[in-house]
């Protein structure tokens, strides 16, 4: 980000610690989660925040888009993803699976600022095109590449590739007798197992029973490799660990432990603490066995249990709405990851009978639950502007994926959202009472997490790959800084709570103003992403940035309105005025709304303009009241009017006292990329001046332009079907901006406004999630002096 005053510095290092839960009492309450069978007060909250303070932090270093690791002569709009990964025990190279494009990928990571590519092994030259890697983990100089062969569900196969790791040759190769799905390798390198899941087919339907249930046969199983110490792969053994009996019927101990369907176990992803002990998750089966891995016996099998989840958005109704609940579903836990020989953590994604939206710790004696997040992993994603609102009806943030590792002597549980795309972080010191630390953003889908203690680094690699949305597969780094002094670039700005102890929802920020009177106070509003159109207050005197409070926008009658509200402008004399985008040209207005957020005037477009424009209309507002009161609001359209010049955008002058508009012509830019167009997406009085964002249609590495430029304030209205031009000078590049958080280069740079801190500051579109990453780039991009020169 640009640099910051000497004043708001020193509050940043203390502040950003906090950003994740936004240390409030109010938050502390509302997200407190499940120790037990007991919740925990505001003393557990307290030393949360002090550790806090003292905790160090991961800070992204790159995001890596795995098309540019495609091979030569490939199309880069062809699908490529990275799914589960692992790392060379270097910590340099790191080797990932990519299920779409049948191979594997090997990316340079010794620099983890600037990952290279290393080239892709395609399956089809060890065996066969139509092969899947589903897993892959690193031995010394070896990779094992898991990977299924199977012909359909009722005829499962697959097989472990060994592959080294320095001329990509295959070495040997074990037939697992299934359909695999995740591997492990024990501490002492002595054992690999595998999950060999036979999983079931979603059409099938078993005699009474619905479609896509269990149990189908073949039944799934664990197979454990046996590596030796050292021993060449040619000397490596198998061994099946069946998880029912030869017959068929169900083993004593998956029944007795109220398993689901034990003749059909699925096993679905296995850790191993440093007793070799492997646990195993029986994802729709909702439940955990334990294996002894050098005998091969089952040690222990329970259930993972039911957990009634309260104070969460449940109904997909565009309204984020947080008194929903769901009650006494089972876990059915996905990912699972050993604390430590006793402790084991689940992240509960869930199948087609549960999911619990959050992740649990499990007490391997006893196979009791001793900690689950309830409300709180989900409430995280709304606090952060994350959640995705489109999937509440459904399983919410689907926690999937969870790692631990140590890194200086601290423990950490990372738990990943596949739809919410973020992995949270916390100290697991105390196994029975995680910590919440940090919040880190992902693109679509992270799916592969992947610590690198011996570096201090954190790799995701994300499974979503959508090329007609610009929005790529990616490998993304993070490396842990030390001490306190660090000031991570995610998050910009998060939530307080509302009146009922719940983060106060938020998404789709495509506007700013400055708050009259109030220096650090800006005005933001949500737009058609959303059912209801609310406006959102910030406080940008904290790092990051706070949204306090939430604004229903009413119509004339006072009920709930659903605008596309695409700009906003606090009036001095109070109240707001709001550009609205229509559907179509006509339906493009002006909204002047009373301080309490009822709407008072409502300002149609001339039809002749409106009659020139697509479903791009209204972008951005902005408005001058001079020492008599009279007030002139200005406009901005997004894309060019048909009939108007190619290549010009009209910028509107609206007299209140008058209720004429003028129009004038702003040039834009072209970037020459095929199917790209450009446009307008914020306008903000600067002085003397007009200051507009500029931006293409383009994301990630592809971006190009997102600039802000100014034009002269015209000083009088223009007769009625003339457009006068108006010479720009380019103000600020937001680009290296954007591209300073080693992110995802996010494509919608719509808000921008000047405080009354004399900061200017700009934020980006986050779609609520739709054909994007999620996250929200809220900038301060210094003095207005500094981003507009003196005449600002």
């Amino acid at each position: 980000m640009s640099p910051k005053s000497k004043r708001t510095r020193a509050a940043l290092a203390a502040l950003v610690v906090a950003a994740g839960s936004l240390v409030t009492a109010g938050a502390a309450r509302a997200e407190q989660p499940h120790h037990g069978q007991r919740h925990g007060g505001q003393q557990a909250q307290q030393a949360q925040q002090a550790q806090q303070g003292r905790s160090s932090l991961f800070e992204r270093t790159a995001t890596y888009p795995v098309f540019h690791n495609r091979p030569a002569g490939e199309d880069a709009a062809a699908g490529t993803v990275a799914e589960i990964s692992s790392v060379s025990e270097d910590g340099r190279t790191l080797v990932h699976t990519d299920a779409v494009a049948r191979r594997i990928g090997f990316l340079d990571i010794s620099d983890p600022g600037h990952p290279r590519g290393l080239g892709t092994l395609s399956l089809a030259r060890l065996d066969d095109a139509e092969d899947e890697p589903t897993s892959v983990t690193v031995v010394g100089q070896y990779v094992l590449v898991v990977v299924n062969t199977s012909a359909s569900h009722a005829r499962p196969s697959g097989r472990l590739d060994v592959v080294s790791l320095r001329d990509r040759k295959r070495v040997a190769s074990f037939d697992l007798g299934g359909q695999p799905d995740s591997v492990a390798v024990s501490k002492d390198k002595r054992y690999a197992a595998v999950a060999v899941e036979n999983e079931r087919d979603e059409e099938a339907t078993p005699p009474g029973r619905d479609e896509g249930d269990l149990p189908q046969a073949p039944a799934g199983f664990v197979q454990i490799v046996d590596l030796g110490r050292g021993a060449a792969p040619a000397h490596w053994r198998t061994r099946a660990v069946p998880l029912t009996r030869a017959d068929g019927r169900a083993l004593p101990v998956l029944a007795e432990a109220g398993i689901a369907e034990p003749t059909d176990p699925e096993p679905e992803y296995v850790s191993i603490n440093s007793r070799n002990q492997l646990a195993v998750t029986l994802q729709e089966n909702n439940g955990v066995v334990l294996i002894d891995l050098p005998t091969g016996r089952i040690a222990k099998a329970f259930g993972a249990g039911t957990a009634s989840v309260r104070g969460i958005d449940t109904e997909s109704d565009g309204r984020i709405d947080q008194r929903g609940s769901i009650e006494d579903l089972r876990r059915e836990p996905d990912a699972v990851g050993w604390i430590d020989d006793r402790y084991l953590a689940t992240a509960n994604e869930g199948d087609w009978r549960g999911g619990t939206r959050g992740w649990s710790v499990f007490d391997s004696r006893t196979g009791k639950p001793v900690w689950d997040a309830g409300n709180s992993f989900e409430r995280l994603a709304v606090r952060h502007g994350l959640h995705d609102e489109g999937r509440s009806g459904k399983k919410g943030a689907e926690p999937e994926g969870i790692a631990i590792a140590e890194y200086d002597g601290v423990p950490y549980a990372f738990v990943g959202s596949e739809r919410d795309n973020f992995v949270a972080v916390y100290d697991v010191s105390r196994p029975t009472r995680p910590v919440f630390r940090q919040l880190l953003p992902a693109t679509n889908g992270p799916e592969g997490l992947l610590p690198i203690p011996s570096r201090g680094l954190l790799a995701v690699s994300s499974e979503e790959d959508d090329a007609e949305a610009g929005v790529r597969a990616s490998v993304s780094l993070f490396r842990m800084g030390r001490g306190t002094g660090q000031t991570p670039s995610f998050p910009g700005i998060v939530s307080a709570d509302d009146d009922r102890g719940a983060p106060i929802g938020w998404g789709a920020l495509g506007a700013l103003s400055a708050a009259p009177g109030k220096p650090h106070r800006l005005y933001t509003v949500t737009d058609a992403a959303y059912s209801t159109t609310r406006i959102l207050t910030v406080d940008t005197a904290r790092r990051p940035a706070v949204i306090t409070r939430e604004l229903t926008v009413k119509d004339a009658d006072g009920r709930p309105a659903g605008y596309d509200a695409e700009g906003i402008h606090a009036r001095p004399q109070g109240g707001f005025w709001l550009a609205v985008e229509g559907g179509t040209g006509a339906g493009n207005k002006l909204v002047r709304l009373d301080a309490r957020g009822v709407t008072r005037q409502v300002v149609p477009l001339p039809a002749d303009v409106a009659a020139g424009l697509g479903k791009q209309g209204f972008e951005g507002v902005t408005a001058t009241t001079d020492r008599r009161g009279h007030e002139v609001v200005w406009a901005a359209l997004q894309r060019e009017a048909a009939g108007d010049p190619a290549g010009v955008v009209r910028l509107g002058r609206y007299d209140v006292t008058a209720g004429t508009w003028s129009w004038y012509g702003y040039r834009l830019e072209s970037t020459g990329t095929a199917g790209d167009w450009m446009g307008l997406s914020e306008i903000t009085v600067v002085g003397d001046r007009l200051a507009v964002i500029e931006r293409d249609k383009l994301n990630g590495p592809a971006a190009r332009v997102k600039r802000i430029y100014t034009v002269d304030l015209p000083k009088s209205a223009v007769p009625s079907g003339a457009l006068r031009i108006l010479p720009k000078r380019l103000a600020h590049d937001v680009l290296p901006d954007l591209r300073a958080t080693n992110g995802w280069t996010q494509e919608k740079l719509e808000g921008l406004t000047v405080g009354g801190d004399g900061r200017v500051y700009a934020v980006t579109d986050n779609d609520a999630l739709d054909d994007a990453t999620g996250e929200t780039v809220f900038l301060d991009l210094g003095t207005a002096r500094q981003v507009f020169g003196r005449r600002g």
